[in-house]
């Protein structure tokens, strides 16, 4: 993959989260019907804020049919990155395939009933191994426990969506601060993402205390993600694209800040 520019003038910063979606694509059944959210929008929208790369994460709706995602990583082959969900009788052809298109990681989902689960990441664990992929968590505070004890089973390198959900209303004594912690010492990563899925509201300043403890645990192990097109919300009250980064500047600073948008190049080499 190309490298980050380092100019000035060259964007080189990274949204580690985002989702497109192509109208015409079949959803599964029971979900939500997602507005046409096309690569290209995004990669405008992010520019201003210097970010070039994007991480394209699959979205619920489509299961495992990566395709829409695929073929968005195959418009400008090497500029961005994906984290899919797969079956686990997912072919090897199947994974080398995707590997080439740029993924770097299988998401899994503690949080709703249609992500795959502990027993799908044992089943896939030595070929995501031999493949060098990591392991995204969408989880609660209460699955910690779990996703530690599965970081210590299968020695992937494990990478916590959303700020790990360690939502506003959480005590900062709670177990899941050392739970996560442990994650940390061990060498997750974790998202500074989704704030509106955390029980805070725009500005977002209740979660600046747990912004400022996360980046104390995992130091230069963080990432930045817009979560757009932020599916929480409708297509015509989306909030601005530079909102949801004003967060972390308040929360750790300038210097701190840039150094998280630039994190991607690492860990999505």
């Amino acid at each position: 993959m190309a490298q980050p520019q380092s100019t000035a003038t060259q964007p080189a910063g990274w949204d580690a989260h985002v989702h497109v979606f192509d109208a015409r694509a079949p959803i599964q059944a029971g979900h939500y019907q997602p507005a046409h959210q096309p690569l290209e929008r995004i990669e405008a929208a992010a520019v201003a804020l210097g970010v070039a790369h994007l991480v394209l994460v699959q979205p619920s709706v489509y299961g495992t049919d990566n395709q829409v995602l695929l073929q968005a990583l195959q418009r400008e082959p090497g500029r961005h990155r994906g984290v899919v969900v797969v079956d686990v009788d997912v072919t090897d052809a199947g994974l080398q395939a995707m590997h080439a298109a740029g993924v770097r990681g299988v998401r899994f989902n503690l949080v709703s009933p249609v992500g795959n689960g502990p027993e799908a990441l044992r089943a896939l664990s030595p070929r995501l191994r031999a493949l060098g992929w990591h392991v995204q968590w969408y989880a609660a505070p209460q699955h910690l426990a779990q996703i530690a004890a599965l970081q210590a089973e299968t020695g992937l390198p494990f990478v916590l969506d959303h700020l790990a959900g360690m939502h506003a209303l959480l005590p900062a004594g709670d177990e899941a601060w050392s739970t996560l912690a442990r994650l940390a010492q061990a060498g997750a990563w974790i998202k500074l993402s989704g704030w509106y899925r955390l029980q805070a509201s725009v500005p977002y300043n209740t979660l600046h205390a747990a912004i400022e403890r996360v980046a104390t645990l995992f130091d230069a192990r963080m990432v930045w993600g817009s979560d757009w097109p932020h599916t929480s919300f409708a297509p015509e009250s989306m909030p601005p694209y530079a909102s949801v980064w004003t967060p972390v500047v308040q929360a750790l600073g300038h210097q701190r800040a840039q150094q998280v948008l630039l994190a991607g190049a690492t860990l999505y080499a």
